[in-house]
């Protein structure tokens, strides 16, 4: 086993994003430090916070914890290459216990199986520890507690929208009461879904850790993963797993919303939900280790979403079941993280023209007219719908949106949205060509030239020597690095090497990259976007700056909680973590980066 990380028990902030997330493809949580569970979504992703004490950490948020008296210290991590956490919790006299959180994965009956269960075992490691159960779920956003029943070996929290059930070994009516008692055997929770077990409490939970640590080792061990920082990159990988809906295929952008860009910012969005744009990164960087099976999935779900717009616009953002209508609203009876609110339930974005769309659907199924491995390649017909993308693509070329960025009350024509507009005409030209479709390739390859000429020309600032973040304009934007990611310029042309410098002297602190200079509906960003950091990563990289890639690099490592995971935003002053969380475009660029920077296996093999 891999030395456990140690969390140091200095004053508990009322919000900390030093946590560990827990899933299975259908369901998630997040768990602090402590072995809290402070938050959990059911019956999805995007479902009511019935653990919410990380946007309510007072007497009205609903948690999950099992409490040692006298806690002196703690111990948590991961169980090698999996998602099992497990949490030593010590008090004062060295007495302590080991707690295994982990939410059931495996095959089973020709099907992953992949309940909404969550799975709690607790065992004595050291003396007689005396803990106590604090199972307090609440429903409605934290309005309504549960009316609680119970059996010999359950206990049920009725609520409005659904009943859960706890069914464990440990004493029923300590748990009830709250009342702490002496730890003397191994003791199992399993909540879920109001049904009885078909076995024993422990058995069940025996195996289903038994079941789904083989899972994960095995959907591990089939990475193929860079020489380098192998643990980072697994942890990634698996955390970029876990933010898959299975059931539809969509890739949702974090596990949390509401959590602050920055303190008291009000930078607060729901982010529970599939941006095209996010789950293409999630799709190339899997891809890149060899896991295409993520893709597969997410083109069922971006397969619908094309279908269904036909040769007309598409969202950014749709919920995980394909929702269209993702109403913005706040929440008045949650405070917010630290007490930040608001808090925020849905997604303005959904109503938003955000041309860079379409390029980041032709890309996210680009690969699956190209890779052999696959159960099912994409063909004619693949290629006859998203050439309608494409279209779309060509008719939105070099007008006016919200960008990439989101921005709610200026509207410019975007370098990224234009340049996502070449990198669909460029993408489909190359999948014509593998479908021996000459007539289209050059069609293709024609709007590609086209577009080409005209960003490079209408994007480059004279006064900036760099290339600016819309058409005409002098402001730098860090989503300009994405020319040389995605193809449009050599990165050794020496424009977007004064580009790459332009930007350094602009947006960075330090190690650190904002995501661009202007004032934006809020004011200027005070926080570093972490995905904009690894972008220049990649840049240094590309251009021969391959010691400076690595040593900001290692900072970013350095950032990532104790359990390996990182949120949207990183303070460059303090280091602190804001933004929702775990953010998949953050953990995206550790994939991205080790790829890019790891040296070769045959250096040493």
């Amino acid at each position: 086993m891999s030395e456990p990380m140690k969390h140091s028990l200095s004053p508990a902030l009322p919000g900390s994003l030093g946590l560990g997330m827990i899933g299975n493809c259908a369901i998630s949580a997040l768990i602090d430090a402590q072995a809290r569970m402070v938050w959990c979504c059911l019956p999805r992703f995007d479902g009511d916070p019935v653990f919410n004490a990380l946007l309510e950490p007072g007497e009205n948020g609903g948690h999950f914890a099992i409490e040692v008296e006298h806690l002196a210290s703690t111990e948590q991590w991961y169980e090698p290459n999996t998602a099992i956490l497990r949490t030593r919790l010590l008090d004062k006299a060295g007495q302590g216990v080991e707690i295994t959180d982990f939410a059931p994965r495996f095959f089973s009956r020709s099907r992953y199986f992949r309940p909404m269960t969550l799975v709690r075992r607790v065992r004595p490691i050291q003396g007689s520890p005396r803990i106590r159960v604090v199972l307090k779920p609440r429903f409605d956003w934290g309005q309504s507690p549960p009316r609680v029943t119970h059996g010999s070996n359950h206990i049920r929290y009725v609520g409005e929208p659904m009943t859960l059930r706890v069914s464990t070994d440990a004493p029923i009516a300590h748990v009830l009461a709250g009342q702490p008692y002496v730890l003397t055997r191994e003791q199992n929770f399993l909540l879920g879904a109001d049904e009885t077990l078909d076995h024993g409490i422990a058995d069940t939970a025996r195996m289903f850790e038994q079941e789904t640590q083989d899972y994960w080792r095995v959907w591990s061990q089939r990475l193929a993963v860079p020489l380098e920082w192998q643990d980072a990159v697994i942890r990634a990988a698996i955390t970029l797993k876990l933010s898959v809906f299975e059931d539809t295929g969509a890739i949702v952008a974090a596990m949390t919303t509401s959590i602050p860009e920055s303190a008291d910012s009000g930078r607060n969005w729901d982010y529970r939900y599939c941006w095209l744009r996010d789950a293409f990164f999630v799709v190339r960087a899997l891809n890149s280790l060899s896991e295409v099976g993520t893709m597969e999935d997410y083109l069922r779900w971006l397969g619908n979403v094309v279908t269904d717009a036909g040769s007309g616009h598409i969202q950014p953002l749709y919920g995980i079941g394909l929702e269209r209508d993702l109403p913005e609203a706040t929440v008045p009876t949650l405070s917010g993280y630290r007490g930040m609110g608001p808090v925020r339930v849905g997604n303005q974005a959904a109503e938003h023209f955000q041309h860079d769309v379409y390029g980041n659907i032709v890309l996210g199924a680009a690969q699956a007219f190209h890779d052999h491995r696959l159960l099912h390649r994409a063909g004619l017909a693949e290629f006859t719908r998203l050439e309608r993308v494409g279209e779309q693509a060509v008719r939105v070329y070099g007008q006016p949106d919200a960008g990439m960025w989101e921005l709610r009350t200026r509207a410019r024509v975007h370098t990224s949205s234009a340049l996502m507009s070449w990198a669909a005409c460029d993408r489909l030209a190359k999948i014509a060509v593998s479908l021996a479709l000459p007539e289209r390739a050059d069609y293709w390859r024609r709007h590609a030239a086209h577009m080409q000429r005209e960003i490079l020309d209408k994007s480059w600032s004279d006064k900036r020597c760099a290339f600016a973040e819309s058409f005409g304009g002098s402001e730098l934007d860090a989503s300009v690095l994405l020319m040389a990611e995605v193809g449009l310029i050599d990165a050794r042309d020496p424009r977007f090497v004064s580009t790459v410098n332009a930007m350094e002297a602009s947006l960075c602190d330090g190690p650190y990259m904002r995501r661009y200079e202007a004032a934006d509906d809020f004011g200027k960003p005070e926080t570093a976007f972490n995905i904009c950091t690894f972008w220049r990563i990649d840049a240094l990289a590309r251009i021969g700056r391959q010691q400076e890639a690595r040593t900001i690099f290692e900072t970013m490592l350095a950032a990532r909680n104790p359990l390996g995971l990182l949120s949207e935003d990183t303070h460059p002053d303090t280091g602190e973590m804001w933004g929702n969380f775990p953010q998949t475009y953050s953990m995206v660029g550790i994939i991205n980066a080790a790829v890019r920077l790891s040296a070769p296996w045959d250096s040493v093999i």
